[in-house]
């Protein structure tokens, strides 16, 4: 009698997914030993990759950076697939790097770089100590007891005050604005870019210690000119079709912690048994669950049930601790602009609350950046976060027009001697809506205060756990594996974090049947 493959179900066709299944189906006797397949609750691959077009360039909807080209394996096959250059233009940010950039104030005036630059500096330094391995005493005083990166910050720029008490008026400003108010917002700007870091929708919540074991590859940052998409279609582009099943969406996974195995025909069924939103069923010997923590934190409620039984309490914890924010983007179509003019790289600093223009929306206030796309591009973009992002995903297109419109009378009223709302005249939108999609209900993790590395560690772990050689039950291993960004405890929240997940999982089941030494 033949013995069956055993069978393997990815659970997600993202990166983590896509690069479990390119692994094991191309290591040498793998594809014949098991049965693999790969099912994906959307009608689409790529997960939180996802390239699109708008208003004739290529964007990116999700994942966009290559963070750091030097050891990357994403940049690895962006580079070997010819990737890295296009024709057609694309996302890639060249205004970031352009020294054209200008800093306004909500009332409209330019803040002069000599005034902007300390702060850049302050803050750019004190992401480096939070991020070094050991600080030292003279570093930045008051580090005891230091909980978040917010309140990290803000010691740093208390301290920063406290070393520079005299408090100038700053020129062309009313005389009741000093100078620490400007710094203030200055400093603030900088916090919003780095919620879209790290998706927090507050640095208050964000754990200071955690922030020293993430890691960073060396070398520019970049973005994939053909899209991030073609990476995505190269891991997939190994696999025969019909592997990857689209539009099957799981709703439980049932597994056995112990010994008990269901019985039909006399013959034991694998452990695993799927259950699909169209009501079908599949057994597998292992599961790779690749799914957002996100949908994990809603799987394991009690109204849900995704799992049953319930998942190990280490797990449930680790996953209740863990953080995992929303970052939208938003993208504007303007019209067409007089010959010479184009829309600046703009990085706005918003005033405090007695100071406001009443005329910019509350959602728009924790917006660092609106720029072009690319030099010359009439397609801007922004980045929203946390409850902002939430907002922009129920808002219709009008009102975003209206709000962005608002913000860019009010921010460069005096860098035009025409008005700015009707020169820069927005008359399309698209905004990515990670939040309230069903299959991601975010965007990525960030390790949140009470949470820490262990708690990735402890995401990574399979299940059931190892027992011990002198127990009598011994439930059949590897049932459910776990890969995605949240997995990695050095590289979360990163596209390149997810594909060391899959290679790592993959690794698992190649040595579990004795297909590679590790």
């Amino acid at each position: 009698m033949v013995s069956k493959k055993p069978k393997v179900v990815i659970i997600g066709a993202g990166m983590a997914g896509l690069t479990a299944a390119s692994k094991l189906y191309t290591t040498a006797g793998c594809k014949d030993l098991l049965d693999l397949c790969v099912v994906e609750g959307g009608n689409r691959i790529g997960g939180r990759i996802n390239t699109s077009e708008f208003g004739g360039d290529r964007i990116e909807m999700g994942a966009t950076w290559i963070h750091g080209i030097a050891g990357s394996p994403v940049y690895k096959i962006a580079q070997d697939i010819n990737s890295l250059q296009s024709e057609q233009p694309w996302e890639c940010m060249d205004g970031l790097l352009e020294t054209e950039a200008i800093t306004v104030a909500e009332d409209g005036y330019v803040l002069d770089s000599s005034f902007v630059e300390p702060i850049s500096n302050l803050f750019n330094e004190l992401m480096n100590i939070s991020q070094r391995k050991l600080v030292t005493d003279n570093e930045i005083p008051k580090l005891s007891n230091v909980m978040s990166i917010g309140s990290f910050l803000r010691r740093g720029l208390d301290t920063y005050w406290d070393e520079h008490e005299h408090e100038h008026e700053f020129k062309g400003l009313d005389k009741r604005r000093k100078r620490r108010s400007l710094e203030q917002g200055i400093f603030a700007m900088f916090e919003s870019i780095q919620r879209t870091y790290t998706s927090a929708n507050d640095l208050e919540i964000l754990d200071f210690n955690a922030e020293k074991e993430y890691c960073m590859f060396p070398g520019e940052e970049i973005t994939i000119a053909r899209g991030y998409l073609s990476v995505i279609e190269s891991l997939a582009s190994v696999l025969p079709p019909g592997l990857i099943q689209l539009g099957r969406k799981v709703t439980k996974i049932e597994w056995q912690p112990d010994d008990s195995l269901e019985i039909e025909n006399g013959n034991n069924k694998p452990p695993v048994k799927l259950h699909f939103a169209n009501g079908t069923i599949m057994y597998a010997d292992h599961v790779i669950v690749t799914v957002s923590l996100g949908v994990l934190k809603q799987g394991i409620r009690e109204d849900c049930g995704m799992f049953n039984p319930p998942l190990a309490s280490f797990k449930t914890e680790a996953i209740t601790r863990l953080g995992f924010g929303v970052v939208n983007k938003v993208f504007l179509k303007l019209t067409p602009t007089p010959d010479g003019i184009k829309f600046p790289y703009l990085q706005m600093v918003f005033h405090n609350e007695s100071e406001q223009n009443p005329k910019i929306p509350w959602w728009m206030r924790r917006t660092a950046n609106l720029c072009p796309i690319y030099d010359n591009s009439n397609v801007l973009i922004s980045w929203f976060v946390g409850k902002e992002a939430l907002e922009v995903e129920s808002l219709g297109d009008e009102e975003i027009i209206d709000g962005f419109s608002k913000t860019i009378s009010s921010f460069l009223i005096n860098s035009h001697s025409d008005d700015a709302e009707s020169m820069f005249k927005v008359e399309k939108v698209l905004k990515s809506q990670w939040g309230n999609d069903p299959l991601f209900l975010g965007s990525y993790s960030y390790v949140a205060i009470d949470s820490s590395g262990d708690d990735l560690d402890a995401m990574a772990e399979p299940l059931p756990k190892k027992t011990s050689i002198h127990s009598n039950i011994s439930p059949p291993p590897l049932q459910i594996l776990f890969a995605g960004e949240a997995t990695h405890r050095t590289h979360y929240s990163t596209t390149h974090g997810a594909y060391f997940s899959g290679i790592r999982e993959a690794d698992r089941l190649l040595q579990h049947y004795h297909c590679i030494d590790i």
